[in-house]
């Protein structure tokens, strides 16, 4: 504890340093891996190639991603792009899968019903599919979020700022203080996002939260 009172500037730099790299692949996993989740629910053809391809992606080791990157966006190998572009392939690699058979979900009596009363394509994406979708969007995005939090450490090993460091300086100082500091603070960040994610599907979608409460009475009623 003295040692975390003593150090709290940097652990709280570190901290924000985090979040910096954090929250920028989450938003654009998000806004790229939706698109591409309704093109491979809509064109079947796409949807082998799509969801293999993000399959793919996700294997690639995160310290060759860093290195190879600067190579193709002609970044310095310190500069923290390189660590937010990675984040973002994995990102959306992990939610394309689940957008699409969010969009899957959606009944098509639902989609024949909007057609029928004058919804053209674009109207009917963002106010039937989009919404109907938005709860197994949720779902994923939160893993995401999770994923994310926790990958961004290894940013650390190639000299980026953020809560890893106080990993690979603690291993290399055999002091477990440090590295708990660090495991401590990544688990933190990442439940503060999953609540802030959870209570803005509220916001969004209360009816989701209404329909879980009413299946639960059903469960607990017949039990």
């Amino acid at each position: 504890m003295t040692w975390v009172i003593a150090n709290f500037s940097q652990i709280w730099r570190l901290t924000l340093d985090h979040i910096a790299l954090s929250v920028p692949p989450i938003l654009l996993g998000f806004l790229l891996a939706v698109p591409l989740g309704w093109i491979a629910h809509r064109y079947k053809p796409s949807r082998a190639i799509l969801l293999t391809a993000g399959g793919l992606l996700y294997t690639v080791p995160g310290i060759a991603l860093f290195i190879s990157l600067p190579v193709i966006l002609g970044t310095r190998i310190l500069d923290p792009v390189n660590v937010i572009v990675a984040m973002t392939i994995y990102a959306v690699a992990l939610l394309v899968r689940t957008a699409a058979d969010a969009f899957d979900a959606v009944s098509g009596d639902v989609r024949q019903s909007s057609i029928a009363v004058g919804y053209g394509p674009i109207r009917r994406f963002f106010e039937v599919e989009l919404p109907l979708a938005g709860p197994v969007l949720l779902s994923g995005l939160r893993v995401v979020s999770a994923s994310t939090v926790s990958l961004v450490s290894i940013g650390s090993l190639i000299g980026v700022s953020s809560l890893g460091y106080f990993f690979l300086n603690g291993l290399n100082r055999r002091f477990p203080t440090e590295i708990f500091t660090g495991i401590v603070g990544v688990i933190v960040i990442a439940v503060v996002f999953d609540l802030i994610l959870v209570l803005i599907g509220r916001l969004l979608l209360p009816w989701a939260h209404v329909a879980r409460q009413r299946e639960g009475r059903g469960r607990r009623a017949t039990a």
